[in-house]
């Protein structure tokens, strides 16, 4: 399965609808790791017709009144072809907007996805398979700016569920050294701003 993955930068080139007839005739579904208008993810998931899933950036407040036509994947676990996936929204806590957290917030958000899925989890091997979030993990594509921080309980939280991927926006990628896909155990960790194509097997 072929997946267009979405995040924080609208790109010009996305909005020309032959461009992405063109470029992303294959792909099977969108998904968003936010901070991105509603308009522009609907308008991507009209031209190619295929579904979206998505969490909340720390930007996407308008979301609270019109969210983007799709599932969001905050506390959610959803499949997809077989594929299963699961969200957490948002960024650390670094002023009084809405969809910040802090870093025991996340912490109680993960452990309680943890003991939700930890059935599926002994019983395939994985609680997951596609882990989505705005923010980075710690220590992983983050920034040392407190925005940009990573989230720590994202580590163990890869670490018991397994996932075979992590999906992550928030920090932007203007530096071609930036490194944007790292191993971590067993889970292949991407910042896959601003546009990302992910080919599932």
């Amino acid at each position: 399965m072929k997946i267009l993955c979405v995040s924080d930068t609208v790109v010009q080139q996305m909005e020309n609808a032959a461009h992405l007839r063109r470029r992303y005739s294959d792909i099977e579904l969108i998904v968003s790791c936010g901070d991105l208008p509603a308009h522009y993810l609907e308008y991507l998931t009209s031209i190619l017709n295929v579904p979206l899933f998505f969490v909340r950036g720390n930007h996407d407040t308008q979301y609270t009144e019109r969210p983007p036509g799709g599932d969001d994947l905050h506390m959610h676990l959803r499949t997809y072809r077989g594929v299963s996936f699961f969200g957490i929204e948002g960024s650390v806590r670094y002023s009084s907007s809405a969809i910040q957290y802090s870093q025991g917030e996340m912490r109680r958000m993960t452990w309680r996805a943890m003991l939700r899925m930890m059935p599926r989890r002994l019983r395939t091997g994985r609680g997951v398979d596609v882990f989505v979030a705005h923010a980075p993990a710690k220590g992983i594509h983050d920034r040392e700016d407190l925005p940009h921080n990573g989230i720590a309980a994202f580590l163990p939280f890869m670490r018991v569920m397994k996932p075979r991927y992590m999906l992550h926006g928030h920090t932007h990628t203007w530096d071609n050294r930036d490194i944007v896909r790292t191993q971590y155990e067993e889970t292949c960790v991407m910042n896959i701003n601003p546009v990302t194509v992910l080919e599932i097997d």
